[in-house]
């Protein structure tokens, strides 16, 4: 299933799917009345689904697979909110090695070009500090809770936070959980996975430089309305049987930024799950993200956005997530 939330009139949500290659929406509220009657609750949204269970699930890939014409909408009738809007809960991972050495080494080289002699600043610099953060990722994964309310979807826009000269985005994907999880083991912890969406997650990276150093994890580098962009679907489980064989590739206005590979994170979902639910209890309905792919954001190739900027992030059986920078 490639499930979505949607809105038709402003602020009223609906649980659908995308069909026809993309080209269409189903209203599963809508389809669950014409085909089983009485009570459709569980159809109401993405995040009652997901609670309902495997009877559930069931039941909407029939209905998918039946698709009565009357719950049947055009795509461009509709707007895509995140798979859930807003999640219950968000953790951003770092998964890959690759982007947090080379934004490393970036950081380093624009802390140096501010000098008048880069070169010779930039080979004195100690990477003490940046050798200690890659050990602590290859001992345990690390994260940090996200603001959920900052979520938006496929047809919003991002808005250029007022504080910031320097925005970027970040190439991930993420998991979704399907049932409660507590001290899962990593061989058991994929069964606890209900399905992946693209995730951007816009940085403010003049803010972030500067409050990194309070050795707290990211604030207003990364809270602001409109950071965390989601979507533009949710692709459950059975659709992907192998999430680390995923090209994932970064375009801004039509030229390609970078690209990766799934494969190569340091960490899997199942890796994340395992540590974070240890005597903690994740619930249906989270959100894990995977951390940024190497060559996943402007930083490490030192480039920014610019407002009116549109920002295309694909991952290869999920699909592609479209968003446009702007600055009031």
């Amino acid at each position: 299933m490639r499930l979505v939330t949607y809105e038709r009139a402003q602020g009223v949500q609906r649980c659908g799917a995308l069909i026809e290659g993309g080209q269409a929406v189903l209203d599963l509220g809508h389809a669950a009345q014409i085909a089983l009657g009485g009570d459709t609750a569980a159809f109401g949204s993405v995040q009652a689904l997901i609670e309902a269970g495997p009877a559930v699930w069931e039941a909407a890939r029939n209905l998918i697979a039946r698709a009565p014409a009357e719950a049947v909408l055009a795509r461009q009738d509709v707007r895509l909110r995140a798979p859930i809007q807003p999640p219950i809960q968000m953790r951003d991972c770092s998964c890959f090695e690759l982007h947090l050495r080379q934004s490393f080494a970036a950081a380093r080289r624009l802390r140096a070009m501010r000098t008048p002699d880069p070169e010779a600043t930039l080979k004195a610099m100690s990477t003490r500090a940046d050798d200690r953060v890659i050990d602590t990722f290859n001992r345990q994964p690390i994260y940090y809770k996200c603001n959920r309310f900052a979520t938006i979807g496929a047809d919003d826009d991002v808005v250029w936070p007022a504080y910031s000269q320097a925005l970027d985005f970040e190439l991930e994907f993420g998991c979704y959980i399907g049932k409660r999880a507590k001290d899962v083991p990593k061989e058991k912890a994929r069964e606890h996975i209900f399905g992946y969406t693209i995730f951007n997650d816009i940085s403010a990276r003049d803010a972030q430089a500067v409050e990194m150093g309070g050795m707290l994890g990211p604030a207003k580098g990364k809270d602001f309305d409109t950071a965390n962009v989601m979507g533009p679907c949710l692709v459950t489980v059975d659709e992907l049987p192998d999430p680390y064989q995923l090209t994932m590739v970064a375009r801004v206005n039509g030229q390609e930024w970078g690209r990766g590979n799934t494969s190569t994170m340091r960490w899997t979902f199942e890796d994340v799950i395992a540590h974070v639910s240890q005597s903690e209890t994740l619930y249906p309905g989270e959100f894990l993200g995977s951390g940024t792919v190497g060559n996943g954001c402007g930083l490490e190739q030192l480039r920014t956005l610019k407002p009116g900027d549109v920002v295309e992030l694909e991952v290869e059986g999920i699909g592609v997530l479209r968003t446009r920078i702007t600055k009031p």
